[in-house]
């Protein structure tokens, strides 16, 4: 890896966002390989993002870069471990942030907890050597080429538009939990404006329908402890 080139909160920024992007796709191929079903992958509501991926990267190129790491072996290594723990932590994060789990590897051999799993962490050093060697790259160039006095600009957009996207997608998630697990359900007789947009929100933009097909892999624990799948609730 290129030691003269430092690695700036810009470039970890868009390292985020290409593979919050390329992750989703990713993702979404491999759920269509291993199940013969398209289903929505995504972690925010709106764009094409799966940020588990996004902050896993990130986190990669900047790990693998202070450690200066060039031969294949120790990428695979650094990768596999470093990659793990960001997808244990994560995973613990994404439920404290939006009380849900958003996946669980409890079917798999060897997972740890069900958040991470030996195979997922073979990909992590496979990916790790991806990165360095082709992704970081050019990434890198496409970054460059992004003028100075525009970057702050750019920059402060997308992330001003992900924050918003962060905190809808909290907020829609917990309104359909509470709808559908809950029996929970946003009703007021006030006269008050912003209310009254509130519920016209919660009933009829965080549907039922949208919120299952956006998040389909949704889980909850029930009384027993059991984790089941949301969408499996809405459908009894």
């Amino acid at each position: 890896m290129e030691k003269n080139k430092k690695i700036t909160i810009h470039h970890l920024f868009w390292y985020f966002l290409i593979f919050s992007v390329v992750g989703l796709i990713i993702e979404t191929v491999y759920c269509f390989v291993t199940t013969g079903v398209i289903e929505s992958r995504k972690g925010f509501i709106w764009g094409p993002f799966c940020p588990v991926y996004g902050v896993c990267g990130a986190v990669l190129i900047y790990i693998l870069d202070k450690l200066n790491c060039k031969r294949i072996l120790k990428l695979f290594i650094v990768g596999f471990i470093f990659g793990s723990i960001a997808e244990y932590v994560l995973s613990y994060g994404l439920e404290a942030v939006y009380g849900i789990r958003f996946w669980n590897y409890e079917y798999l051999q060897y997972n740890l907890n069900g958040r991470i799993s030996l195979v997922f962490s073979f990909y992590w050093g496979v990916l790790a050597i991806f990165l360095v060697r082709f992704a970081k790259p050019i990434i890198d160039k496409i970054v460059e080429k992004i003028k100075p006095n525009k970057r702050k600009i750019i920059d402060l957009g997308i992330f001003i538009f992900l924050v918003i996207d962060c905190i809808v997608t909290i907020w829609g998630i917990q309104t359909y939990q509470n709808r559908v697990v809950s029996k929970i359900e946003y009703r007021t007789n006030s006269n008050n404006i912003i209310l009254k947009l509130i519920e016209n929100i919660e009933n009829n933009y965080f549907t039922n329908e949208r919120m299952s097909k956006t998040f389909p892999n949704l889980r909850i624990k029930n009384e027993k402890g059991d984790e089941v799948w949301i969408t499996s609730i809405l459908n009894k």
